[in-house]
């Protein structure tokens, strides 16, 4: 029987090690200097957002040994290219919609990395706790995003780096922890229940 190609799965996780490499780094920036160029954090953070969109919509076709980090990738993908390309269009979008749909996004995505941890523990990953921890720092950074409890401009832009930062390092950790690939990975069966 021939072996599924690694290639897809390789390439999906090399595109999310790089993009999350990407949002500690635009996260870091922020944090460090609030005073960053808006339009330039917007021209950045929509090409960010929508190259990892499509990193999520590779992963959620490449069908990892686990298949907990992608599984939940393909809404998420589509959204976020979405997102990424109104960003780029229309980079003048309020600072108000920018910030609660961002914070949406963060929240849903930390609640998913929860689930995610929970079914890692039931795979015997050890750092399942790690990746509980990072998911419930994100959802809380990204409902602060959403309510704003802040209204000065530098407050508000190292609480959006610190949300990103936290967001790169909570999907370095998934990937690093989660995507197992494995050179004599078999297709799937048809009506196995893990094809998709």
């Amino acid at each position: 029987m021939h072996t599924r190609s690694t290639t897809p799965m390789w390439a999906a996780k090399v595109g999310y090690l790089l993009s999350a490499a990407a949002l500690i780094a635009l996260g870091g920036r922020m944090l460090f200097s609030p005073q960053i160029a808006a339009e330039a954090f917007v021209t950045l953070l929509g090409i960010l957002t929508a190259v990892f969109g499509a990193v999520k919509l590779l992963g959620y076709f490449s069908k990892d040994l686990y298949r907990l980090a992608f599984e939940q990738d393909l809404h998420g993908g589509i959204l976020l290219l979405l997102l990424g390309g109104m960003l780029l269009i229309r980079p003048e979008t309020g600072t108000v919609f920018f910030c609660v749909v961002f914070g949406c996004l963060i929240v849903l995505d930390g609640i998913l990395k929860l689930q995610i941890a929970q079914e890692s523990r039931r795979f015997g990953i050890r750092s399942w706790w790690l990746l509980a921890a990072e998911g419930a720092l994100a959802a809380v950074l990204g409902a602060l995003l959403i309510f704003r409890p802040f209204e000065s401009a530098a407050a508000l832009t190292v609480l959006f780096g610190l949300s990103l930062l936290c967001e790169g390092l909570l999907n370095l950790s998934v990937a690093l922890t989660t995507v197992k690939i494995v050179k004599n990975q078999l297709p799937d069966e048809p009506g196995d229940g893990k094809g998709r």
